[in-house]
């Protein structure tokens, strides 16, 4: 029986400690090697250290490691993470490599080189042994050819895309050597473990993902310059307007990085022997100058785009001198933001008649047609080179499911007289009738393959909501979310809200759901697959109504989440929560009075109300505190205050957990509640949960008078908040609200372990909450977190 315990990765750069990062994030003790440097620095001089010394021998992979620790965004998801990461040299240390289950290649893009390390890998590694190659582009074939055969058995290429704890997509490349278990192996490792989408490829150059987007990206350059747009104009109708990435063309190529970009574009050019196709991969000359120039891109604070005090420029790529940033003004823009879905848009946008139009239809048609040409060769399905796609680039529709959105059979007459080559198979696909790559089939998707449709077969851990509710799975609905029944018994309730933000309508839901789990279910999952699991309340209705002094409607509301978040807290059926992306505020709220949570990995959670000049209000005080009074182990003395002061400047400097294992650091979490590596599998594993909970006879907590700290809690409180006060760190308005939060935490003017009800701190929560946003300060920043989207300091 396989399993990877321990890894090691060979080359220490950006990338290998990158990868050599993610498996520690997900619990994987890694060794990461390096070469050991030719000569002493100066300051090893200094020292009296010469090339013998292991802090010498070693000092490649420790400035790596140094390196890693500062990267933006964060490659480790606590920083406590990289004590699992051992260093070592590909001298000294190669001995480590008989330890490990997996050995990862991420050296220099060099065949010669790559090969010479697998040399030194086969005689070290253990046969059985899973050994692969991080290259973009590299046949993995050819560096595997002096291999041993347990070897090549056990060796494929795992392409990360950068960086590796964000992007999703993880391509696998065997060889024809390569053993079919360790392939489909690996595969499900990358996706339980790792948490990647993978898709297996052929060993072509530069695989699926980078083969495609390097097209596009050289396509939409050659678009550009003959159509005489600028850079600005480009990236703003190449961005989320058509379902991409808001960094867009120019904005992704600066943060890729230009040389890395130039050399993956110059590896197909290399290796593909069409003249055509070849001169496609031609880097434009101002490109090259900017390479040589050193305009890299965000590593070297210059490329496509210079920041320059407030202002961002935009390169003149024909006077490399930089301009003011200019944006595209089309008709059919405005008409397109005016549409819900990215297939609307992106049909609206290539068929225009305008600049939008004049843009995109020439890069869509040649991306279509060179995925159309390739498909066979770089992959086995269509549908695998929009996964890719969407994986690696950030693509909400692939190549395949774009062309379907502008109509195929509308799309290729166009082509046609504008004196395109179809690929035969597309014309034998249409003259058989068949006029969209996908549809839908037997209550789930299919795509077309060789004359006919084959089912999209779902991931077992995956669990589509969309699809769910396509099946007429819904219980009940209202116009802020829906109760799903998602089989074995439980039922999920997803927040549809603009935002998924709580208001009225979702609380009455959470109620229904209750009442309706209680009676005919399992347990319940609260989760959904929007962009974020929820953003808090809706601040611009509570300030309507503040502002028109609706304070009985107000204090109505607050009552009734709090009535809510009890109900949910003491329900006779157990409830998860699958929290992901942010849950702020409200988010919070609805999480942490559950009988558990199931967090995804990238999981950024924190109460942000002090922001807006308020405090939770929805239960969140008392909750917070409720976890950090459990987390004292039974029969040690318990310091209220100091417990106090941790709540306190948790939700006072309103602080966000970066992954779902720092906000277990900070509370948010309890020791027992789960996390995801997979974000598909979120639902599926909150499931599995509420199912664990009801076979093991859950029964609901029992309400519990609890102790606080009082008056001496609170003056430990505000002393801090005065001192800040008196060093200009806190305004007059900051004192005041922190003073609120700091009655609602110590139980108000009461002795120090005084024992109070749940009730009674919430009353001081309503209180607090409801005088706060009569405050105009408070309206104020509230105003200004609408308008301009930060917090106002008034």
């Amino acid at each position: 029986m396989k399993r990877i315990r321990k890894a090691a990765v060979i080359g220490s750069g950006v990338m290998g400690s990158s990868i050599a990062a993610h498996l520690v994030n997900v619990g994987i003790p890694t060794t990461l090697l390096d070469i050991v440097p030719n000569e002493v620095t100066a300051a090893e001089k200094a020292k009296g250290l010469t090339l013998q010394d292991k802090a010498v021998r070693n000092r490649i992979v420790n400035q790596s490691l140094k390196s890693l620790t500062k990267q933006k965004p964060a490659a480790l998801t606590v920083k406590e993470n990289i004590d699992l990461i051992t260093v070592g040299n590909l001298e000294d240390d190669l001995e480590a490599l008989n330890e490990v289950d997996w050995i990862i290649e991420v050296v220099v893009e060099n065949l010669e080189v790559k090969k010479k390390v697998f040399e030194k890998v086969d005689a070290h590694r253990k046969p059985g042994t899973i050994v692969s190659s991080n290259t973009s582009g590299i046949s993995i074939h050819d560096m595997s050819a002096d291999c041993s055969d347990d070897f090549k058995a056990h060796f494929l290429g795992t392409h990360f895309f950068n960086p590796p704890r964000y992007l999703k997509l993880l391509e696998i490349i065997p060889t024809e050597y390569t053993k079919n278990d360790v392939v489909e192996y690996m595969k499900t490792f990358g996706e339980d473990v790792l948490g990647k989408g993978v898709v297996v490829c052929k060993d072509t150059p530069n695989f699926i993902a980078n083969r495609i987007g390097t097209y596009g990206l050289q396509v939409t350059v050659e678009e550009m310059i003959k159509g005489g747009f600028t850079i600005g104009e480009i990236d703003s109708v190449s961005g989320p307007l058509i379902g991409r990435p808001k960094s867009a063309t120019f904005r992704t190529l600066d943060v890729v990085g230009l040389d890395t970009f130039v050399h993956v574009a110059n590896n197909v050019r290399e290796q593909v022997s069409d003249e055509s196709e070849k001169a496609v991969f031609e880097i434009p000359d101002f490109i090259q100058t900017m390479v040589e120039k050193g305009w890299i891109g965000s590593k070297a604070k210059q490329g496509f785009y210079l920041k320059k005090g407030k202002d961002i420029l935009q390169l003149n790529y024909q006077t490399l001198e930089y301009e003011p940033r200019n944006k595209l003004q089309a008709p059919s823009m405005l008409q397109a933001k005016q549409l819900k879905s990215t297939r609307q848009k992106i049909k609206a946008l290539a068929y225009s008649g305008d600049q939008a139009g004049e843009i995109l239809w020439p890069i869509f048609k040649r991306v279509f047609l060179y995925a159309a040409e390739k498909y066979k060769e770089i992959a086995d399905r269509i549908y695998d080179i929009d996964l890719a796609m969407k994986w690696g680039f950030g693509w909400e529709l692939g190549p395949f499911e774009t062309w379907d959105a502008l109509g195929l059979e509308t799309s290729v007459e166009r082509m046609k007289k504008e004196g395109e080559a179809i690929p035969d198979w597309i014309e034998e696909m249409l003259a058989a009738g068949h006029t969209s790559f996908y549809k839908e089939e037997s209550g789930g998707l299919a795509y077309y393959a060789e004359g006919k449709y084959l089912q999209i077969l779902p991931h077992p851990k995956t669990i589509n909501l969309k699809l769910l509710k396509r099946q007429d799975r819904v219980i009940m609905k209202n116009a802020g979310a829906s109760l799903i029944d998602i089989g074995d018994d439980v039922a999920c309730l997803e927040f549809t809200s603009p935002n998924n933000a709580l208001g009225l309508d979702v609380l009455q839901m959470i109620q229904k759901s209750i009442e309706e789990v209680e009676k005919n279910y399992k347990g319940l999952v609260i989760g959904n697959q929007g962009k974020n699991f929820c953003v808090g309340a809706n601040i611009a209705l509570m300030l309507m109504e503040a502002q028109d002094d609706n304070f009985f409607e107000l204090d109505m509301v607050v009552r009734q989440f709090h009535k809510t978040m009890m109900q949910l807290k003491y329900a006779e059926r157990p409830v998860v929560v699958a929290p992901f992306s942010m849950a702020l505020g409200g988010g919070v709220e609805v999480s942490i009075p559950a009988s558990g949570i199931q967090a995804s990995m990238e999981t950024y959670m924190g109460f942000v109300e002090f922001g807006v000049g308020l405090i939770p209000g929805g239960g969140g005080n008392k909750e917070l505190y409720f976890r950090y009074l459990d987390r004292i182990p039974e029969g040690v003395s318990v310091d209220l205050t100091k417990i106090t002061n941790q709540v306190f400047e948790l939700i006072a400097t309103a602080k966000v957990s970066t992954s779902g294992e720092e906000a277990k650091k900070l509370g948010f979490l309890r020791p027992q509640d789960g996390i995801s590596v997979n974000g598909d599998h979120l639902i599926h594993d909150a499931k599995q949960r509420v199912l664990n909970m009801f076979s093991e006879g859950y029964t609901p907590p029992i309400p519990r008078k609890f102790p606080v700290s009082g008056e001496a809690g609170y003056a430990a409180m505000i002393m801090g908040v005065e001192a800040m006060r008196l060093s200009g760190y806190a305004s007059d308005h900051d004192v005041k609200i922190a003073k609120k939060l700091a009655t609602v935490l110590s139980g108000g003017n009461v002795p120090q372990g005084t024992l109070i009800t749940e009730q009674y701190m919430l009353d001081l929560e309503r209180e607090a909450f409801l005088s706060l946003l009569g405050e105009p300060k408070t309206q104020a920043r509230m105003q200004h977190m609408l308008m301009k989207g930060k917090p106002l300091r008034n």
